[in-house]
């Protein structure tokens, strides 16, 4: 009897086992180790459902929005989705059903060298499962071959790996118009002295199926290479990058969402490319250092990788950055990232209704220093101008006291703490900015306000002669300044104050600001510090000891944002003046995008001003690399799930 039940048992596994598809890997055991990029949902279900969970999601759906949001939706399937599935011959619903597993976006080397010689270019592939609708995808894609056959596309049949994939060469002018309207159209130049290019491009868009995955690609053999993964093969897969394997442990192991970029071997390719060949016929007047000579002053190729995480866990959404950027190989930009681990708390005298607040803990004599050599590794001219520049303002100041050294009066006092805090925006503010102030740790304030002037005065001849009244004992000094290097907003000369004062030398254009803070000693504020719930906000991103720490009062941001956009409405709605359209990465369709959001349907802030609390984030290095961490805790008015 048990020899008979085990038989059964082992023949009902085999049938289900025959007549289950087994799972698709994920997308690091398929791609090739020569990945250089990846953007992937390992589950876009999971990603969905914690989209769901957000402010942002929930704000979009939330009544008081159903005007703005009924308009744009039904502009945007009018005049874009209909439209764009005409062009195509697809309808999007077919497709929508099949986002059930990974959804995965690559690029890979696909044997291209970067080389002047070298005719290949890196690959990109697209990964779908669609886990129980594997049928579905067979069917759609079966029909989206035969509609593209009948609209005259050329088409043909390889096969990888025993399986057949269909192929469908394309150009430039294949881009459907819907799309070509949303982006630039360039007009075809032809360089002097030169022979103009081909008129148009070509690629190949090669689609395949093997079980439940779908695979879209620009190249058969990267594609050959997924293949032999899904197959049972043993080729290098991306996991086995000990670089990757490492972020994937420590940056987005479980994250519904993640990117990667293989930055040592991009950097390797471009170091190693052609520099730029000069035309006698058409000489650059300002000729720029070869590439590798810029990469090496900026100090990139010692970032070895570069990875993201999404996360919402319910409690919150959260960012992680982390640049894989070892600390012995560490020099320019690189270096200039890795603050110390020091102290970044709210000081008590920045207030609780400060809308912005940041502290950076960093060398300034060590920063000048780096960029200084950043400078000469980029172009010896742009070190010796940077000094010219020094030296007018030593001299200048020098007028007034001989013994004055702009790097042993200036730079010598400047200390290793950076804050600015932010207000927020008055009603008067007449294009001004909101109010902040910005404070330079020192160790002795006095010295370093009475230097200022070495700087300020190549900005403005005043900047040699500030004048100065007392305030609570304190002498604060102000200048009118056409460039100000802090504070701007709003045209024409503006007045920057300044006054040394608890071991900062404080700066801001807006006096009252400046005022308030004096008084602080004086008349504590109720401090940021104490904000419910940031110290618990603060746990989730490292803490707030480790050299870079910011805050920002979504809430507020929000209530500005949505006043700016009702603003521009109507006949100031421009490009030039709405904040929304101004931020589009497109050339010509603002007008379009204007018509699909009609900002006038916005509700009151207040009717959805629940979704809107506030972010915390840090930064933070160790021997390994460097960490960027954003935390917004769930607000109180949202669901958590």
């Amino acid at each position: 009897m048990t020899r008979k039940l085990f038989s059964l048992a082992a023949l009902a596994t085999l049938l289900f086992a025959s007549a289950t598809p087994a799972a698709i890997p994920l997308a690091e055991q398929l791609l090739p180790v020569d990945t250089l990029l990846i953007v992937s949902a390992p589950d876009w279900s999971q990603l969905r459902a914690a989209y769901q969970k957000s402010a942002s999601s929930q704000l979009w759906n939330d009544p008081a929005m159903k005007p703005f949001r009924e308009k744009f939706v039904t502009k945007w399937t009018e005049e874009f989705v209909q439209p764009l599935e005409r062009d195509l011959g697809v309808k999007f619903d077919d497709y929508s059903a099949l986002l059930q597993g990974q959804l995965t976006f690559a690029v890979t080397q696909d044997g291209w060298q970067g080389t002047e010689k070298d005719d290949g270019e890196p690959a990109f592939l697209f990964l779908l499962d669609a886990k129980d609708k594997g049928e579905l995808l067979k069917t759609n894609l079966a029909e989206l071959r035969k509609k593209w056959s009948d609209a005259g596309k050329p088409i043909r049949t390889e096969k990888i790996r025993d399986v057949d994939f269909f192929i469908v060469t394309l150009n430039t002018n294949d881009m459907p118009k819907t799309l070509r309207q949303f982006f630039p159209q360039r007009q075809p130049v032809e360089e002097l002295g030169k022979t103009s290019a081909k008129p148009t491009d070509q690629a190949e868009l090669i689609i395949g199926q093997q079980q439940t995955l779908l695979l879209v690609g620009s190249s058969i053999k990267a594609l050959e290479k997924v293949m032999a993964r899904l197959t049972g093969g043993t080729a290098p897969a991306l996991a086995e990058d000990p670089v990757f394997a490492a972020n994937q442990l420590t940056v987005f192991r479980d994250a519904p969402l993640f990117a990667w970029f293989n930055a040592r071997l991009v950097f390797d390719l471009v170091l190693r490319g052609p520099a730029a060949k000069p035309n006698p016929a058409a000489p650059n007047p300002l000729p720029l250092p070869a590439m590798g000579k810029i990469l090496s002053a900026t100090g990139l190729p010692g970032l070895k990788s570069a990875a993201v995480a999404f996360r919402n866990p319910g409690t919150g959404s959260q960012l992680d950055f982390f640049l894989g950027a070892p600390e012995a190989g560490r020099t320019g930009v690189l270096k200039l990232l890795a603050l110390d681990v020091k102290d970044s708390n709210p000081p008590a005298f920045v207030p609780a209704d400060a809308v912005k607040f940041q502290r950076a803990r960093f060398s300034f004599t060590k920063t000048i220093a780096t960029l200084e050599k950043m400078l000469n590794d980029f172009s010896p001219q742009a070190l010796n101008t940077w000094n010219f520049i020094l030296s007018n303002g030593n001299e200048a100041a020098k007028l007034d006291d001989p013994e004055y050294d702009i790097r042993k009066n200036l730079f010598g006092n400047l200390g290793d703490d950076l804050i600015i805090y932010e207000k927020a925006l008055r009603a008067d503010a007449n294009g001004a900015g909101a109010p902040a102030l910005y404070l330079l740790g020192s160790p002795d304030a006095e010295k370093l306000a009475a230097a200022l002037k070495g700087l300020l005065v190549i900005l403005s001849p005043e900047g040699r002669t500030p004048e100065g009244r007392e305030f609570l004992g304190k002498k604060i000094l102000s200048v009118k300044l056409t460039a100000l290097p802090v504070g701007g907003g709003g045209a024409g000369p503006r007045t920057l104050s300044y006054v040394a004062s608890g071991g900062y030398l404080a700066l801001s254009t807006d006096v009252a600001v400046l005022e308030e803070y004096l008084r602080s000693t004086e008349t504590p504020p109720k401090p940021l510090r104490d904000l419910p719930g940031l110290a618990e906000a603060a746990q989730k991103i490292g803490g707030q000891n480790t050299g870079w720490f910011g805050y920002e009062n979504q809430n507020e941001t929000a209530r500005q944002f949505f006043a700016a956009l009702k603003l521009n409405v109507g006949e100031t709605n421009r490009a030039s003046t709405n904040p929304f359209t101004t931020a589009m990465p497109f050339a010509g369709p603002q007008k379009t995008f204007q018509e699909w959001m009609d900002f006038s349907l916005l509700p009151n802030f207040d009717q959805v001003a629940k979704y809107f609390g506030f972010t915390v984030y840090s930064g933070s290095a160790n021997v390994d690399g460097i960490t960027f961490k954003y935390f917004s805790p769930t607000p109180a008015g949202v669901k958590s799930n």
